[in-house]
């Protein structure tokens, strides 16, 4: 499994689990950077340790502070939000560049759902 195989599979598996997702904002709002296809992409990761690193670790990610979501809140009022504008779910970014899989939100709900054995 590739290095963001393996994040995303964490993620999935760590939500379910804490119950909360994370993401990052700065003054300016939450980053929806461009991903390599040209679409935008929201960051959310899995525990706050994740995020924290990130942020510690990225330039581009210094100024920034976390965001602790409650999944049900993330689940019913972000993802809906996100599918609209047509973001991608940067999904547990890691490694210098804050980079790892960008998915729609429609395959975000079906891996939560499949791994809360709905």
């Amino acid at each position: 499994m590739s290095q963001s195989g393996s994040q995303a599979a964490a993620f999935f598996r760590d939500v379910v689990v804490r119950r909360r997702v994370w993401t990052v904002r700065d003054s300016d709002g939450y980053p929806a950077p461009l991903t390599s296809n040209g679409r935008r992409s929201m960051p959310f990761w899995s525990s706050a340790a994740r995020v924290k690193k990130i942020i510690d670790t990225v330039t581009g990610y210094s100024e920034f502070e976390s965001v602790e979501i409650p999944l049900d809140v993330w689940l019913s009022k972000w993802l809906p939000d996100l599918s609209e504008d047509g973001i991608l779910i940067g999904i547990n970014w890691s490694g210098a560049r804050a980079v790892g899989w960008d998915l729609e939100v429609k395959d975000v709900i079906a891996r939560i759902a499949a791994a809360q054995g709905a």
